[in-house]
């Protein structure tokens, strides 16, 4: 696997540090120079996330990066943040422990599989009777009128999208995808398809399945995909790939960046050491790509926590308790400027399983009820499956999005936000909420019915955003 390399031991020069910082761990000591770092091969190398000013020069930057004994692997000028690995337990203490962090470390090495590719054949039944998410929303007349721009290209931030599908083949653009699981962006087919997870090619599926007669067929089916792996085969998603796949997203123009997932290590993010970092990089990425046109589209995660009371105790990557106060954030759901997805089933009733959280979450959409038979049928490679979670809303919201941008051909990310929410469908509060029938309410629901902590603003609708 890559990254698990051990490296030389190399002497480096600090020409612009006052101070050289050394362990003080006696296994470490070594004679010192002044001015220089003298870097130990302590470990293997371990990937981690850097903050830089914004605009530091690349040069500047992995000049800074080699002086504390790092490697840079990439990096972002243009807000600052920077992959980088190292084989030196110092790195962190001699980088700045408030500026780095390593999910890696957090969550342990992260599987990268080996593509495999083995030839199928997917059934040719029509199964659109089968979906009932898109009636919900309109999505299977809206198409009639207008089935979205090829113009238009969604990035499918997951763990990859089988492009040869037969309802996803002519929608995946393969120029612009890419693969982001080290933190660089690597175009090369076999970064950006699947491996052992079907979830990104569900979620495709959900956002632009062709209608073609056969199989199902998506919101907006004359729209563009772009596969960006982001989501390993271990099932974490770590802060350097969210990161390498926004900016590779505003880089190829892309329209609406679909993000069904959450940060790792951490359900959500708080402000403490180490978190910051997580935290700040991805909301400069955000903020960045939403300045370059790219609306960002997140899940609000399936754990029924309201978001906007992020209070009690939780468990982290590894088992261990953490408690969270008013800063913690689903990642990149809970961020400004982001559309934060919830998830209903077919009677419109919030999932047992969505979260919410009042101004928070902004729509919602189809995900299904787990236990049902009623979870959202799309595409997997070799078939069709069927599958719940606000994973499966937000392709829902994403596709409306996009036949918005089909529509609306000039509008920034903050206008086509407007225009999904103005044109939203109210769900008002339930008056009950027990779902288990045991007496009690199983979340508590605020606000009134144009916009609550269930719904945000309500049901996404696509046949409004074809009808202008």
């Amino acid at each position: 696997m890559p990254l698990l390399r051990r490296t030389q031991a190399a002497v480096v020069s600090v020409a612009a540090v006052a101070t050289v910082l050394v362990s003080t761990d006696p296994a470490f000591a070594v004679p010192m120079e002044p001015g220089v770092v003298t870097c130990g091969d302590h470990q293997l190398d371990v990937r981690f996330v850097v903050l830089y000013e914004p605009w530091t020069s690349a040069e500047d930057a992995t000049a800074e990066t080699a002086s504390k004994c790092g490697s840079t692997v990439a990096y972002y000028p243009q807000i600052g943040v920077g992959v980088v690995t190292s084989s030196d337990r110092r790195f962190p203490g001699l980088m700045g422990r408030d500026r780095v962090f390593s999910a890696q470390n957090a969550v342990g090495r992260s599987k990268q599989a080996e593509v495999t590719r083995t030839a199928y054949e997917v059934p040719k039944a029509d199964r659109t009777a089968e979906q009932w998410d898109m009636a919900m929303i309109g999505a299977d007349r809206a198409r009639e009128i207008n089935p979205g721009s090829s113009e238009v290209v969604v990035g499918v931030l997951d763990s990859g999208v089988d492009s040869t599908h037969p309802d996803l083949a002519p929608a995946v653009d393969t120029d612009r995808s890419a693969g982001c699981l080290g933190g660089k962006a690597d175009p090369a087919p076999a970064a950006w398809q699947p491996t052992e997870s079907p979830h990104g090619t569900h979620v495709a599926g959900i956002i632009a399945a062709a209608d073609d007669g056969s199989g199902i067929t998506g919101v907006a089916p004359g729209v563009r995909l772009a596969s960006v792996k982001v989501v390993d085969d271990a099932g974490f998603v770590l802060p350097e790939a969210v990161v390498c796949g926004l900016m590779w997203a505003a880089a190829q123009g892309m329209a609406v960046a679909n993000n069904s997932y959450f940060v790792d290590p951490w359900l959500q993010t708080c402000d403490r050491e180490g978190e910051r970092v997580v935290s700040e990089a991805v909301r400069r990425a955000v903020d960045y790509v939403t300045r370059r046109g790219v609306l960002v589209v997140a899940a609000a995660s399936n754990e029924n926590i309201d978001l906007a009371r992020p209070h009690g105790q939780t468990v982290d990557a590894k088992g261990e308790r953490r408690t969270l106060d008013d800063s913690c954030k689903v990642l990149p759901a809970g961020l400004r400027g982001v559309v934060a997805v919830s998830a209903v089933g077919p009677s419109e009733l919030k999932a047992g399983y969505s979260a919410y959280g009042l101004g928070v979450v902004d729509v919602t959409a189809p995900g299904g009820d787990q236990g049902s038979d009623s979870c959202v049928l799309s595409t997997v490679p070799g078939g069709y499956a069927k599958s719940c979670g606000t994973s499966m809303a937000t392709p829902h919201v994403s596709g409306v999005a996009a036949l918005l941008a089909s529509t609306h051909r000039q509008a920034t990310p903050q206008a086509l936000s407007r225009l999904l929410t103005g044109q939203a469908r109210a769900v008002p509060c339930p008056a009950d909420y027990d779902l288990d029938g045991a007496g009690g309410q199983d979340a508590y629901c605020s606000g009134y019915a144009p916009y609550n902590s269930f719904h945000g603003h309500g049901m996404v609708d696509a046949l409004a955003a074809v009808n202008g």
